[in-house]
């Protein structure tokens, strides 16, 4: 029997395509399965011929149409078939076509490249069937997919900030993993590398055994990632790739890695960016057996990607915030010029070790010290030679103190140290090692400089502000006392 009688009716079809090399080509190979077969380069020319037979086939080759220009009249074309069969040969780096034509109307599909055999093989079969693709997926599947990544982007957590959206793309690709014949899922980021990274992936047990990493390796030797692998296509390019036989990648490493894993279907879902541009990343969903999708898988794949997008973006405001609170809390409490606590954040701390100090019954000193005439230095040197030496005084100091030690700049040129476990007799220890240090410290554009220093230790009872005062009389005592020297407060 030939291929003609294994049709059910006599069917003549109408093939659209801009190329006149690719329609001599069709008409070569696949004329014979029709009754008659007309050629078209335009969507008006199809729209005349499919007026004078309305019952034909509309074969549509999507191969050299661009989705911004032609999108509406092809679109049309669909919309005015009002039921009667059409089928769009789709490349496989240009799967968005699908939903969007699905708009207008149904229709079935096959994905390119395909050789010349293989069209003829296929064409045959669609035409021996010739039905509407139906909804292959129960559409309560698709709900509880759809349920489970919504519920994966919900529990969102601190958690989820810190490791970059890691914990929200490992719980959405395990909702996918209930779409009806995926076996694994990978979620793939953009980042500031040159290539979209493996952010999270989850697998079926029959898949267990699939490195992703090594696939991906294994490519790269034959064509570059984003020309093979149809997940890092999806994130380079932003376009759906849908490759329902691996071998269409024409990288013969990366499909027999693929079936190797008994992956028969590979499909990669761009997530949307915030603007125009490169998306945010892909989704790559792999079957284990090829199978046609309808206008509400497609929908709903489009609805996972965007909430992929939601969370991966969430998540980076999330680091974004965390890092703006972070700058925030330094500004408010860092010295900008010495980088060490102001006096607002040194106040807070010493409030903080007198009651820490006292509910242990332990010591606590505060040293007060100030630069010797440093009014001199500015007039002499100049204004940034002072910040120079205010940074090298504190730099010095902050070697020397413990990490138990709080260096703060309490004025101008007048500094404090918070020693917590430390006594009046350390503190004084602690001081003459800062004079010493100090008065040794080589900086640039200056000649050395040096510090007077007062040392108090806090009272059973003694407020902040008393022990403030005390410290604070104890440093003007070493002032007037010939300066680059230390003194004890008095209680």
């Amino acid at each position: 029997m030939s291929e003609q009688e294994g049709v059910q009716r006599p069917l003549s079809g109408v093939y659209l395509n801009p190329a006149a090399p690719r329609r001599a080509a069709f008409a070569q190979a696949c004329a014979g399965l029709f009754t008659q077969l007309r050629l078209a380069g335009d969507a008006g020319d199809a729209a005349r011929l499919l007026a004078g037979a309305p019952d034909s086939l509309l074969v549509l080759d999507l191969d050299g149409f661009e989705i911004g220009i032609d999108l509406a009249a092809l679109g049309e074309l669909v919309a005015a078939r009002a039921g009667a069969p059409v089928l769009v040969l789709c490349p496989y780096a240009g799967a968005r076509w699908l939903p969007a034509l699905m708009a207008y109307g149904p229709l079935s599909y096959l994905i390119e490249p395909l050789a010349e055999e293989a069209l003829r093989r296929e064409l045959g079969v669609f035409l021996r069937a010739l039905v509407p693709e139906t909804e292959a997926a129960d559409p309560c599947a698709l709900l509880a997919v759809r349920a489970a990544a919504q519920a994966a982007l919900a529990e969102a957590d601190a958690a989820d900030e810190a490791d970059g959206g890691a914990g929200f793309g490992e719980r959405l690709c395990a909702a996918l993993l209930g779409w009806p014949g995926v076996c694994h899922v990978s979620l793939f980021g953009t980042g500031a590398g040159p290539r979209p990274r493996l952010q999270a992936r989850a697998a079926a047990p029959s898949a267990a055994g699939i490195d992703l990493g090594a696939i991906v390796d294994g490519s790269a030797r034959a064509a570059p990632l984003q020309h093979a692998f149809p997940g890092l296509l999806a994130a380079a390019s932003g376009e759906t790739v849908l490759l329902d036989d691996p071998a269409k990648a024409d990288v013969p490493q990366l499909a027999a890695a693929l079936r190797g894993h008994g992956v028969r279907m590979v499909l990669g879902l761009p997530l949307p960016g915030a603007g125009p541009g490169a998306p945010r990343g892909a989704l790559c969903l792999m079957f284990g057996a090829a199978q046609r999708f309808g206008r509400a898988q497609l929908a709903t794949l489009s609805d996972l990607a965007q909430l992929a997008a939601f969370g991966l973006r969430t998540a980076e405001l999330a680091r974004e915030n965390e890092a703006l609170l972070g700058r925030v809390t330094e500004l408010a409490t860092l010295d900008a010029l010495t980088g060490v606590a102001n006096r607002r954040h040194g106040e807070f701390l010493l409030e903080g070790e007198i009651r820490r100090a006292r509910r242990y019954r332990l010591p606590l000193a505060l040293i007060a010290f100030d630069l010797d005439r440093f009014r001199n230095v500015n007039d002499a040197y100049g204004h940034p030679v002072g910040d120079i030496v205010l940074r090298s005084v504190a730099a010095t100091a902050r070697a020397l103190l413990r990490s138990s030690d709080v260096l703060v700049r309490s004025g101008g040129e007048d500094f404090q140290v918070i020693a917590p476990h430390t006594s009046a007799v350390d503190g004084l220890r602690m001081a003459e090692k800062l004079r010493a240090a100090i008065a040794d410290a080589v900086i640039p554009g200056c000649d050395h400089v040096t510090v007077s220093l007062g040392v108090a230790q806090l009272g059973e009872t003694e407020s902040a502000d008393s022990l403030v005062v005390r410290v604070n009389a104890a440093l003007a005592r070493a002032k007037r006392a010939g300066r680059n020297c230390v003194e004890l407060a008095m209680q």
